[in-house]
């Protein structure tokens, strides 16, 4: 019998639960945000990969939930409640929201990386729930690997190295 943890893969856009022992893990977060609600008594959180800070971006149609801050973080929430956590014993923690790219000009439609942070801060703020830890901003990507088990965020970045959150 292996009880080793699995490793659950988030990519772009894309949100996952996860349970002790098993880790989740998202990479390429540049301008993008990994967002992390967890619930650290009952070892459960789950993950998303923020690309956008705001769902009213979408060219048309039902758009992908978890590309956009407002609705990846509501639909990580609804995901977790279901699963049986409560929402005042979520807590968050985020990583990602760089600048990528250097810009001459002062449009700040072109500040992915810093209009995401705002946006998932804004958002689980009005949700009320606490962000315990980050390591956002900054022009290097990142990588970002979280355990239920000791609610500890790996983060691991080009310039950085290795920290934990």
């Amino acid at each position: 019998m292996n009880d080793a943890p699995h490793i659950i893969k988030v990519g772009i856009a894309g949100m996952e639960t996860v349970q002790a022992p098993d880790i989740i893990r998202t990479s390429g977060l540049g301008s993008c945000v990994g967002v992390v609600v967890f619930d650290k008594s009952r070892k459960m959180g789950g993950m998303c990969h923020v690309m956008l800070p705001d769902s009213s971006m979408a060219k048309s149609g039902s758009p992908n939930k978890g590309k956009y801050a407002d609705s990846a973080i509501d639909e990580l929430i609804k995901m977790l409640l279901q699963a049986g956590l409560k929402k005042y014993t979520l807590k968050a923690k985020l990583a990602g929201g760089a600048q990528m790219f250097q810009f001459t000009s002062a449009d700040d439609k072109m500040r992915i990386g810093p209009r995401n942070i705002k946006a998932v801060k804004d958002r689980l703020s009005l949700h009320g729930i606490p962000v315990l830890g980050e390591d956002v901003g900054g022009n290097s990507g990142r990588t970002i690997e979280f355990d239920p088990d000791t609610a500890m965020l790996t983060i691991r970045s080009v310039n950085k190295g290795v920290a934990d959150i």
